[in-house]
Formats: structure tokens, sequence, C-alpha cells
């Protein structure tokens, strides 16, 4: 009688893929694991957080992970493709050591409190795209070398400390996501990667004109956010003509003029905000003529003349229209008041007369006239004397 176990097929196929999923760490893998993890405080690492997991008595990449290593760290064929952490608050900095992960596709340390330079070395990270690094302390420059990470598609370090010139990023050929907003950069824009949906640079330093070169090549983009800059000079009309922009915000920078050029037949523009600048002239009537524009926002700026009857006509898109805060004359289009109140906004602290104070449009009140007349050359009446 034979004295072997005989072990159902089943069993076999289970064990075989269980060895299969086991596949070790590379050494250096490990060891950049652990020079990462090194480099976080101790006491900013919760008992119940991921870091707390990362036992390296243990394989990294080993399955199945139930005590160690049990979030933070994915690998695939005994290479860590991803280093995504949980937002603890973890304090530390980032090791340059990070470049050792070769194989690495993600790496997320958003939300938490990291903080010193970023490495120049991650740019040597040949299968890197998606770099977050939001909402941090992460100060000094932003590498130069960044330009060279190619396979990068989103690179987010909004919310950090991140100061100094933007460097040229127009090799990233693949970056359709760039948001630095809420840094502290300076200087103008430089050449931009071609093929961004989304351009996100709120909230920094940035000075000088908007420049054809900047833009040339962006085809693609969707999202142009700008505001809380030091941009100056003109919006030129080329920047309207981006043929897949949809949302454009340029608030709170100090531009002076604006020209809008008649759309194209398939502009999908649909949102433009240009307030708190220093705009001056007449309100652009060519915004009208694009189909699809559903808020515009001028608001507080130095705008004269009158509201074009275009913004009410039939068939207009538009929503949303904020005008207050300038010195428009005249009367408001009586369209902008009919069709049950399809335009919400506001045309308040301005020089307008006849506006209906029953309408939502109209309940900020008008300048004082005196103020109305000494910005369109003229002289306020005298106060009359007191009687004696």
């Amino acid at each position: 009688m034979s004295h072997f176990l005989t072990i159902p097929a089943a069993t076999v196929l289970l064990l075989f893929l269980i060895t299969a999923a086991s596949s070790s760490a590379d050494p250096s893998e490990t060891a950049a694991l652990r020079a990462f993890k090194s480099s976080v405080k101790p006491a900013s690492i919760p008992p119940s957080s991921c870091l707390a997991t990362w036992n390296f008595s243990f394989d990294p990449c080993a399955a199945p992970r139930v005590t160690h290593f049990t979030c933070g760290v994915t690998c695939a064929a005994g290479r860590v493709v991803q280093l995504t952490l949980d937002s603890q608050g973890y304090s530390g900095t980032l090791t340059p050591l990070i470049s050792q992960l070769s194989q690495l596709v993600t790496l997320d340390v958003g939300e938490n409190d990291f903080h010193g330079p970023i490495p120049a070395s991650i740019a040597s990270l040949p299968n890197l795209r998606n770099l977050i690094l939001r909402v941090n302390s992460f100060s000094g420059a932003l590498p130069a070398s960044i330009a060279a990470a190619k396979s990068l598609t989103t690179l987010d370090l909004a919310r950090n400390s991140i100061s100094g010139a933007l460097p040229d990023l127009s090799p990233l050929e693949s970056l359709t996501r760039l948001d630095l907003s809420y840094n502290k950069l300076t200087g103008a824009l430089p050449r931009l990667p071609p093929n961004l949906n989304e351009l996100a640079l709120k909230s920094n330093s940035l000075s000088g004109q908007l420049t054809k070169s900047s833009f040339s090549e962006l085809t693609h983009l969707m999202v142009l956010e700008l505001a809380e800059n030091s941009l100056s000079g003109a919006i030129p009309s080329w920047l309207f003509l981006l043929p897949s922009l949809q949302q454009i915000d340029l608030a709170k920078n100090g531009i002076t003029s604006v020209s809008v050029a008649a759309p194209n037949s398939n502009s999908e523009l649909v949102a433009v905000d240009l307030s708190y600048n220093k705009l001056e002239g007449n309100l652009p009537e060519e915004f009208a003529d694009y189909a699809a524009l559903r808020s515009l926002a001028l608001s507080y700026n130095k705008l004269r003349g009158p509201i074009p009857w275009q913004y009410s006509r039939k068939g207009s898109t538009l929503r949303r229209l904020y005008l207050d805060g300038n010195y428009l004359n005249g009367s408001p289009p009586q369209g902008l008041f009919s069709g049950g109140g399809q335009v919400s906004g506001s045309l308040g602290d301005n020089c307008l007369r006849r506006c209906p104070a029953a309408s939502e449009l109209c309940l900020k009140s008008q300048k004082p006239a005196s103020i109305c007349q000494q910005a369109y050359g003229g002289k306020p009446k005298p106060k009359p004397k007191p009687k004696s």
C-alpha cells in the first residue's frame, strides 16, 4: 500500500497561485522603502496608519498582507509600482532614494506634513505617471530636472510652499494635468506642456503678460486657472480661440485690457471670470457670440459704457452674469429681466439707470451720481449752502 498523501488538484493550484503572488521585492527597492520610512518622524506615525504596518522583518511585496505592509505599497511581479500614503499628518522629508523604485508608476503622499525640497532624483523614475504631493509643506524650487520625467501624466503639487520661477515643462509631452496652485511661484509663464487638459496655477505670484509662445501648442487645454496672481497687460484675443478651452479664470490679477475675437464655430467656452482686475474700456460684445458661454464674470474692474444688447438677445446661453463694481451706464437690456429670471448674477455698484429693483440682478444699489459724473468727466454738483 502506498503511503504517499494525495493532494487534490484544486489545492495544488491554490498553492501555486499563493507562491506566484508571494514574489520577493528587489533588495534595492526594500532599501528605498526603509529609507522612506526612516525619513518620517516616528512620533507622526499613528499606530493605526499604513506606515505603522511597514515591518521590514517581512518582504514588502510578499502576500498575504495580514499584519505587515497592509497598505501604502502596491507591487507587481515583485516590483513596487505604487507608493500611496493615507492622510495621517506624517511629518518628514522625501528621501532621494525614492529613485531606486525604478518601476514606480504612482507616488502619492498628499495631505500630510512632508517638508523640505522635492528631490531632483524623482525625475529619473522612467515609469512615473502620477506625482501627487499636494497639501504638504514642500519648499524650495521645483527641480528643472522634473522635465525629464517623460511619462508623467499628472503633476499635482498644490498647497505647498514651492518658490522661484516655474521651469520649462514643455518636454513633458504626456502631462495632461498640472496643478501648482497655492504656492509661491514667481516670474512669467514659460512654455507649457503641449497636451495639457488642465492648468491650475491659482494663488501664486506669477507676473508678466500672457504670451502666445506659452500656449500655442495647447490644443487640448480645457481648464485654465490663473486667478490670484500678478499678471498684467492685455488678455489677447487668441486665448479665447484655443480649440478645447471650456473654462478661463484670470480673476484677481492686474490685467488692464481684453480683446475678444469672434469665436470659432465649434467653440466650447462655457465660463469666463476676469473679475477684480484693472480692465478698462467697453464690455466686449463678442462674448455674446460664444454659443456655449453660460457664465461671464467681469466684476470690479473699470469698465464703462452700456451693457451690450447682444448679452440678452433671443437664444443667448448666458445664465450667470456678474458685472457689478464697474462704471457701466445707460439702461440694462430688458431681455436680461425677461424669460422667468433665467439670468442670475449682479449688475449693482455701477452707473446704470432703470435697473428693476424687483430683479436679483439689481439688488445691489448703484453708485452715487456724483461718482458717476466724475467717472465720465463731469463735475459733481456743488452741495447747496445751508440756509442762514
